[in-house]
Parts: C-alpha cells; structure tokens; sequence
C-alpha cells in the first residue's frame, strides 16, 4: 500500500501529540486487510483545518460547512468491500502505470474537529483520528449511511476493526 499524507496546518506533532501518519496507515491497513482488499492501494490524506475542510466541502458536496472527515472513492461498488476492476472501475483513472496500485481514493480530516471531538466525546486525539481514519477508509472501501441499516452496518464494522487493532476508548 502506497499510504500519503499532506498536511496544510504545519507540523503534526504541535497539535496530535503522537504519530498521526503512523497510526493512520495503520488503521488504514487494518481495513483493508479486515474487509479483504486484494489489491495493492494508494490512499492520500490531507490534513487540513475548518476552513480548509469548508472550502473543499463546498467546492465538492455543494455544502458551505466544515465537517469531520471527506472521503472521495476511486471505485464504484456494487456492494461495500466488492473489489472489482473492470466495467465502471476500468480506465486510466483507476490502476497507477508506474506503481501498478490501485488508486482507492483520498481522505480529508479536519485536524480541528479531531481535536474538539475528542474533548466532546470524552477520548483521546489518538482515538478520534483512528476512528475518523477507519470511517474514510471504509467510505473508499464502498460503505455509505445514507440509510439507517447502512449506517449501523459501518458502524459496527468501525467498532469491530478499531477493536482488532487494539485502539478502544477503554485502551486510552
């Protein structure tokens, strides 16, 4: 997995006092191994602030507000962690030529939002990002919420690959 971060707020480190990068591939890794990718991936994030996060969300969703986390998929899906090349997800788009990757989408997070989610949800950054990472890495892998047993399909999928890797409220 070829696993990129941009950060558009300076060093990551003044602000989530851990190893973001780190723990984000590695619960980037996690799902995809948890819902059986057999690929070989790109994934880029982009780490940026509310006003970063509102200006791509209003540029791309039509939707003048910050939010949590963006995820834009480089497949389609016929059903959540249904990997399959061809049809729609056929052309020069969709596998890299120079490192034979497909590319499985990218990732914005609102390093502001990770950071009073946490407070308000009563963890640490460290769980926030992970979970915010795990969602958008299940939205690349075709999971959506839009309906109320999709929703409680990918949360429970969240729960269940942050609980493999170790990365609980109650570990904290």
């Amino acid at each position: 997995m070829i696993f990129s971060v941009e950060s558009e707020v300076g060093e990551l480190r003044e602000r989530l006092p851990f190893e973001a990068e780190e723990l984000m591939e590695r619960v980037a890794r996690g799902v995809l191994e948890a819902e059986g990718c057999p690929f070989d991936t790109e994934v880029s994030v982009l780490i940026t602030d509310d006003e970063g996060i509102r200006e791509i969300n209003s540029q791309t969703r039509g939707i003048d507000a910050p939010t949590d986390v963006l995820s834009f998929p480089g497949l389609v899906y016929s059903a959540p962690s249904r990997f399959e090349l061809g049809g729609e997800n056929l052309g020069a788009d969709v596998v890299d030529p120079e490192t034979d990757c497909v590319r499985l989408g990218d990732i914005v997070i609102n390093i502001d939002r990770v950071i009073s989610q946490a407070e308000e949800y009563g963890h640490s950054r460290r769980r926030e990002l992970a979970f915010l990472t795990a969602h958008a890495m299940l939205h690349l892998c075709g999971y959506d919420h839009m309906e109320e047993a999709d929703e409680a399909l990918m949360i429970s999928r969240q729960r269940e690959i942050l609980d493999l890797l170790d990365i609980t409220r109650e570990a904290e």
